[in-house]
């Protein structure tokens, strides 16, 4: 059976965040925190939410000791990821580790033949298993940090197998009200593979800053993406122009539309307080999910935190195609 181009639309499907192709296990750069979704889904400097570790290592710190996190996300259609994030201090000398499970799943699909003769249906998922930890460089504000990630993607009888892990150095004082990172995500090798054609992790490097009013219950995250590659921006055939003679023009792209492919902003209300409002906005995008002649509000992501006692309740919104809209919600508790 023949069922390669299965495998070709997952992965144009869940890898907004690469081109199309260049990569595999894409759902690495899919956010399951509805606090990070609302804020633009790429936010890098949030330090006490257990779920922030699995996107930057160093932000692991005692203050998420014995906390856990459980996440839903209502992706599109029938897809879902469900993860759950959890941290423990061994000791003051030792230091935090941070869990998590992530565990994406497609649904049911309809096999069939060269032929077109159904063979039953099958399952397609993956999931992630990672361990990570953060190290406080002696006598400085500056945090280092690494999580060692096991990965393993299934479609039908197709399985393929990859180790993979991230790297980051935070700094963060109490006293000042910023905070500044830069994270390496998805190092790694795919160990086996789905055939003989071995492919790259989506790895990417990005620097992430954070900033907190004074006078105002404001907080401002901002995150510039794949530093690695500044080529983000490709021509898209339905913006070509053809004129009488029926000569085509391409569509260009300018620098400005490519750089601020790599940015993605996020403001946070009453961060501390028990209840915030939370809202996002991703530059590719907006550009990538865009229609010609219709506004799809594709960069726009919102949600709201309510604490309650020993529990907060997260939920975020994303919409990437008037038909379809994505909920992310997200249940903290801490065990303390």
């Amino acid at each position: 059976m023949k069922k390669s181009w299965i495998y070709i639309f997952l992965c144009s499907f869940i890898g907004y965040s690469q081109t199309g192709g260049e990569s595999v296990f894409n759902f690495l750069n899919l956010s399951s925190s509805a606090r990070q979704t609302a804020l633009g889904g790429n936010v890098l400097t949030i330090l006490d939410n257990v779920n922030q570790p699995i996107w930057n290592p160093s932000s692991i710190n005692n203050s998420i000791d014995n906390n856990l996190a459980v996440n839903y996300v209502n992706y599109l259609a029938d897809v879902s990821i469900t993860s759950v994030s959890f941290a423990h201090t061994i000791s003051r000398q030792i230091g935090t580790f941070h869990t998590n499970i992530t565990y994406l799943n497609y649904g049911k699909f309809i096999g069939a033949d060269e032929t077109g003769l159904e063979t039953g249906s099958f399952k397609a998922y993956d999931f992630m298993f990672s361990l990570g930890y953060s190290y406080n460089i002696l006598n400085s504000d500056f945090y280092i940090g690494a999580n060692v990630k096991v990965i393993n993607s299934v479609i039908e009888n197709y399985s393929s197998f990859g180790i993979g892990g991230d790297l980051a150095l935070l700094f963060s004082n109490e006293y000042v009200p910023y905070v500044f990172t830069v994270v390496i995500r998805n190092l790694g090798y795919q160990l086996t593979t789905y055939d003989n054609n071995r492919e790259k992790l989506p790895f990417q490097v990005d620097f992430g800053a954070s900033y907190k009013l004074e006078n105002v219950p404001l907080t401002w995250y901002f995150t510039i993406d794949n530093l690695q590659q500044w080529q983000l921006a490709y021509s898209n055939p339905s913006n070509q122009l053809v004129d009488l003679n029926g000569n085509v023009t391409q569509e260009k792209i300018s620098f400005l539309d490519n750089a601020f492919r790599h940015i993605s902003v996020g403001a946070e209300l009453f961060s501390e307080g028990a209840f915030n409002l939370r809202f996002g906005y991703n530059f590719r995008r907006a550009k990538e999910l865009r229609f010609i002649d219709q506004r799809s509000f594709a960069a726009f992501t919102a949600g709201f935190g309510l604490k309650m006692n020993k529990f907060k309740l997260n939920y975020s919104f994303s919409k990437y195609h008037p038909a379809s809209n994505s909920s992310t919600f997200s249940l903290l508790i801490n065990l303390n």
